[in-house]
């Protein structure tokens, strides 16, 4: 199975493990490493790198961050870069790490960045928009 690691500032990574948990119940291959205000790159780093000793070896790893050039997504680019099939996300939202969670079986980390994007394309969404979808999916019904 494949291995995910979520990362981010904050204690997003431990916010959206529990929300997960709460959705899903307890996952597999699945870490998550906060990087709070109190923390270093180096320190990121290293949480990171155990991270990815604890995951399957023979298994794929996608990294799953919040924010485009953040630290957390700098330090798992450089790992990534290092490792053969391994990827990383930014942009993470919970509808994605969700619906990629339960996916995740089968895929190579390739497949696996693939259907995220159109998952998290999928899933930023607004009110108006949905509203919308499902007025132009119910046919009018014509009267007497």
């Amino acid at each position: 199975m494949l291995g995910i690691i979520l990362t981010g500032h904050g204690g997003f990574a431990s916010g959206m493990e529990n929300a997960m948990k709460q959705i899903l119940g307890e996952q597999s291959q699945f870490i998550a490493i906060d990087f709070p205000e109190t923390s270093t790159t180096a320190l990121l780093t290293s949480q990171l790198e155990q991270a990815v000793s604890e995951l399957d070896a023979q298994q794929d790893i996608v990294f799953l961050t919040d924010l485009l050039g953040g630290t957390p997504f700098r330090v798992a680019s450089t790992l990534a870069m290092q490792r053969q099939g391994t990827e990383v996300i930014t942009g993470t939202n919970l509808q994605l790490l969700l619906e990629m969670v339960l996916e995740r079986d089968g895929l190579t980390s390739e497949a696996f960045r693939l259907q995220a994007l159109e998952c998290g394309h999928r899933g930023l969404t607004s009110l108006v928009d949905e509203l919308g979808r499902c007025r132009e999916e119910k046919p009018v019904e014509e009267g007497i």
